[in-house]
């Protein structure tokens, strides 16, 4: 998938400058599409070009002019034709896979270290989706929200960003166990380390 839909996906929260666009996907679309800020621009003036967005412009004194964004009638036809087409299987491509993958001849500390860090990421990652959370909730009760909420995509896409980084902490806690565990036995073996493997 394009960034394209994800910016589509997130004007769905009604007009937005690029700025605002930025800060919407830093909270709502960053537990499942990453972009900086120069994509969103760019990707903002292909879809004006194509007509799927309408911009204007917002003049400000002592500062730059603002260009506004808002999805356009082709743009909510092109997103809504995108939500019946069939996704692309998830392909996972994750570098810390392959370095867990080569532990048993690689060093053992360093990839113990990586996997700490994943998981200390994963919990700060955690603590800010549950900030999120609070906000989109709005004091209702969960299912209260999901049965009667005027918008729902975003605190459903949530879910599954908390999923993930719930699953990347277990995973890593379980991984760091048994590293611990093999580390200790080959401390105790003769002529054995727990660093480099031969």
């Amino acid at each position: 998938m394009s960034l394209k839909y994800a910016v589509l996906a997130a004007l769905l929260e009604g007009e937005a400058s690029g700025y605002d666009l930025a800060k919407i996907f830093d909270v709502s679309v960053s537990n499942f599409w990453a972009a900086t800020p120069q994509q969103l621009y760019r990707e903002l003036d292909r879809l004006a070009a194509d007509g799927l967005i309408d911009a204007r412009v917002v003049p400000q004194e002592r500062r730059p002019n603002k260009r506004m964004f808002t999805l356009s009638s082709a743009g909510h036809a092109d997103l809504a034709a995108f939500t019946a087409r069939q996704p692309k299987p998830l392909a996972l491509r994750d570098e810390l896979m392959v370095k867990v993958q080569a532990v048993d001849v690689g060093d053992l500390d360093a990839v113990r270290e990586h996997v700490e860090e994943r998981v200390s990421w994963a919990q700060g990652r955690l603590a800010r989706y549950e900030r999120i959370r609070r906000h989109l909730l709005g004091g209702l009760p969960e299912e209260r929200f999901l049965d009667e909420g005027e918008r729902i995509g975003p605190y459903l896409t949530l879910m599954a960003g908390i999923s993930f980084e719930q699953d990347n902490v277990r995973w890593g806690r379980r991984v760091l166990e048994i590293l611990e565990r093999r580390a200790a036995r080959a401390a105790q073996a003769p002529g054995r380390s727990s660093g480099a493997r031969s």
